[in-house]
C-alpha cells in the first residue's frame, strides 16, 4: 500500500511540473526580452530556486478558479530596466507582466489572476514556503538567465456551500464594468497611434458585451443606450455566485 501511495505522489508530482512547464512557456512569450525565451529544467526545491543574476524584482500575485495557489515571476535587472526607460513613460512592472502571468494561468484551466504586486525577489520566494506543490522553471535565451516562473498549487478540494459567505458581502460596494473587446498591441503599435485610426478588438460587433465585477465575469448582454447614457441590458448570467444571488432575491 505504501508503495502504490508513493507511486500515486510521484505521478502527481510529475503532472504538476509539467504543467508549470508549460505556464512558464506561455509566461515567456510575454516577457520583455530581446529574444526568444525558452523554459530550463523545472526546479521543485524552494531553497534552491535559480534567480537571474542581479535579479531586483518580482511580480506576485493569486491564483483562484479551478486551480488555487500563488505565481511569482522574478525578473532580470535587464528587463525591469527596460521597463523603466520604455519609450512610452516608466511602466509599473506588476502591470507590464500581468498578460504574462494571465498567459501561464490561462493553461491551468478556468484560472484567475489578481492582486498582482512587485516585490523583492527573496521576499516573493520565501511567500510560496510551505503553502503546497512548488515548482520553478528558469527561463533562459541560450546561456542569458533572463526570468524565473514560480508556482505553488493546490490541487482543487470538494467545493463548499457559499451561501453564508454571499449573505456577509450582499450589501458590499463592488466596481462595476462594462467591456466590449480587448486587443493587444506591441510598444512600437501604442507609439504610431494617431486620431482618427481604428483599434480594431477581439469580439464581433455583434456579440454580446462583458459585465465584470472586480474584474470577475458575472454576466453578458447588450450595450444600450438609456437617456443619452450607455447601459447594458443583461442577456446571460455567467457565474454560479450570481445566479445564487439572483434566486435568493428574485
Amino acid at each position: 500500500m505504501t508503495a502504490t501511495l508513493d507511486s500515486q505522489a510521484q505521478q502527481a508530482s510529475e503532472t504538476i511540473t509539467a504543467v508549470v512547464v508549460a505556464a512558464a512557456t506561455a509566461a515567456a512569450a510575454l516577457v520583455p526580452a530581446g529574444t526568444e525565451l525558452v523554459p530550463a529544467p523545472a526546479v521543485t526545491d524552494p531553497d534552491a530556486v535559480p534567480v537571474p543574476p542581479a535579479a531586483t524584482a518580482a511580480v506576485s500575485a493569486r491564483l483562484s478558479g479551478e486551480i488555487t495557489g500563488d505565481v511569482v515571476l522574478v525578473l532580470s535587472a535587464e528587463v525591469v530596466e527596460a521597463l523603466d526607460n520604455s519609450p512610452v513613460g516608466p511602466m509599473d512592472v506588476a502591470t507590464a507582466l500581468r498578460p504574462a502571468l494571465e498567459a501561464a494561468a490561462a493553461t491551468l484551466g478556468r484560472v484567475r489572476v489578481d492582486s498582482e504586486r512587485t516585490e523583492d525577489p527573496v521576499t516573493a520566494l520565501d511567500g510560496l514556503r510551505d503553502k503546497g506543490m512548488f515548482v520553478a522553471v528558469p527561463l533562459v535565451a541560450g546561456t542569458e538567465h533572463v526570468a524565473t516562473l514560480a508556482l505553488q498549487v493546490t490541487l482543487p478540494t470538494a467545493p463548499r456551500p457559499r451561501r453564508g459567505s454571499l449573505d456577509l458581502l450582499r450589501h458590499v460596494a463592488m466596481e462595476v464594468t462594462v467591456e466590449i473587446g480587448r486587443t493587444r498591441m506591441t510598444v512600437g503599435e501604442l507609439l504610431s497611434l494617431h486620431p482618427g485610426e481604428v483599434i480594431e478588438l477581439d469580439r464581433a460587433a455583434s456579440a454580446p458585451a462583458d459585465l465584470l465585477v472586480n474584474g470577475t465575469l458575472i454576466a453578458r448582454g447588450e450595450v444600450v443606450v438609456v437617456d443619452e447614457d450607455f447601459g447594458l441590458r443583461i442577456s446571460e448570467i455567467v457565474t454560479d455566485a450570481a445566479a445564487e444571488l439572483g434566486q435568493a432575491h428574485p
